[in-house]
């Protein structure tokens, strides 16, 4: 501690001014951790080796690894060993859940993986380097964020694996009412004139009032660029492992696309012993009757818009066929009949949910959380001109899932392996005591030496000649 106080009395007698003294502190600090951590690491090392030779692996060679945590890099010494079975082993790495050839600590990896779903491979690159003790390129920026992702996409696929083998559902939430909507985003991608599509779903309990704010209600999102059935595989293994929906009301909310219609909701949540209610996204409807009247209010839109809201067809058609008698572009006609098609195909579900079940909470609103919910998407992928390979593409999205479900870093740290059987293991091996404990060492003898009489009494040769007194 002494030595870090004269140090840190040097940099600041030497700094010219209060920046650059921080500056040249934080980095001395980032220096001392990572080199306390490398003693550490290696003191464990030794213990787990003991140990392990107690059991009969035998010892091969010792390594040096140099891994990057968020202080700077750690090196330490990890021993190569040999188990009865005559398979090699880093025992040390092995607990802490350094992967072969992982040259980053899971913290690294995880908080890049965060930082880049919402900035640049450049940008993220960027603000590590200024703001920490890490460097790295935008390059590694992308890997970390494929292996991350990679992660959270395994642990869905584990979680679809284990639904499939169950021989009964899980004990899940009991909720009266249960709310879904489903889109697609599609993205540039990096083959020519072909775009990728994120699958999104978004399942909640309902809503509830934070003040003047409502907001949805344990919202959870399932992004994808998998194709539907496996989309569709995700969402129901998601809601089959958290909720008991036998009961439920399900209410669901599509734009009716290809992959979103009404079967695909009533296959998904099929545990529910009641018919699902399956309505045709609001937004989307407008935004049809906009792109076939303009923006602008006249007559028939306002027509056209009261006869959706109060299901009356006859109504809707005289208007429509009213509104095309008095167009002469062929481009408005198209879009009319557009927009036309698009509602008498979504007939059966136009329709406001609160109209067709029973028993409406008292909290209950329309549904469209989809389109808001998407923008998070959209601003990341989307802008500047992005393009995306298959692999970045659906690492993005499930690194965004995962941090929006805050299941990220479990996931990430389940793929690590590192299990609870390991840490509790090492926990009955290591202790504090053998850590901190030298071996005895052979006398060499008496050394000469002095004792100063008149030391300061805050010292502890001070408070020794204190007590003889």
């Amino acid at each position: 501690m002494d030595k870090i106080i004269s140090k840190v009395y040097q940099i600041i007698k030497d700094s010219s001014n209060l920046i650059e003294t921080e500056e040249a502190i934080q980095s001395y600090m980032y220096d001392v951790f990572a080199q306390l951590m490398g003693q550490i690491l290696s003191n464990f090392n030794e213990v787990i080796k003991e140990e392990k030779q107690r059991e009969g692996w035998k010892v091969k060679r010792a390594d040096w690894k140099t891994v990057q945590f968020i202080f700077g890099p750690v090196r330490y010494r990890r021993t190569l060993m040999v188990d009865t079975n005559n398979q090699n082993h880093y025992p040390l790495d092995e607990w802490l859940g350094i992967r072969k050839y992982q040259r980053h600590s899971p913290l690294v990896e995880v908080k890049v993986s965060e930082l880049v779903s919402k900035a640049t491979y450049r940008d993220t690159a960027a603000i590590l380097n200024e703001w920490t003790a890490i460097t790295l390129s935008h390059q590694t920026v992308g890997s970390l964020l494929k292996r991350v992702g990679a992660a959270q996409s395994r642990e869905d696929e584990e979680n679809e694996l284990e639904l499939e083998e169950a021989t009964e559902l899980p004990e899940g939430k009991k909720v009266d009412y249960f709310y879904a909507e489903a889109d697609g985003v599609f993205v540039r991608g990096t083959e020519k004139k072909k775009s990728l599509e994120v699958r999104h779903a978004i399942l909640y309990e309902g809503w509830e009032k934070n003040g003047k704010r409502v907001s949805l209600k344990e919202p959870k999102a399932i992004m994808t660029t998998k194709k539907t059935a496996g989309f569709w595989a995700e969402v129901q293994a998601f809601t089959a492992n958290h909720y008991a929906l036998q009961q439920a009301q399900i209410i669901t909310n599509s734009d009716g696309g290809q992959g979103y219609t009404a079967d695909k909701f009533q296959e998904a949540f099929s545990q529910s012993n009641y018919p699902v209610l399956n309505q045709l996204d609001s937004y989307h409807v407008f935004q049809g009757l906009n792109r076939a009247f303009g923006s602008q209010t006249n007559v028939f839109k306002q027509h056209v818009r009261q006869a959706l809201k109060t299901h009356d067809l006859d109504e809707l058609t005289i208007w429509l066929d009213t509104y095309e008698s008095t167009l002469d572009e062929t481009p408005a006609v198209e879009k009319l009949n557009t927009f036309r098609t698009y509602v008498l195909r979504n007939w059966d579900r136009i329709f406001d949910w609160r109209e067709k079940a029973e028993q409406v909470p008292k909290d209950a609103r329309g549904l469209g959380a989809m389109e808001s919910n998407q923008r998070h998407i959209s601003f990341r992928m989307k802008k500047r001109g992005m393009h995306w390979s298959a692999e970045g593409c659906e690492a993005m999205v499930k690194v965004k899932q995962g941090m929006f479900n805050h299941t990220l870093r479990e996931a990430y740290l389940h793929q690590q392996n590192r299990s609870t059987r390991q840490q509790r293991k090492l926990k009955q091996t290591v202790r504090l005591s053998s850590l901190l404990h030298e071996k005895t060492r052979q006398s060499v003898g008496a050394k000469n030496g002095t004792i100063p009489l008149y030391a300061s009494h805050s010292s502890a040769i001070g408070q020794l000649i204190k007590s003889f007194r």
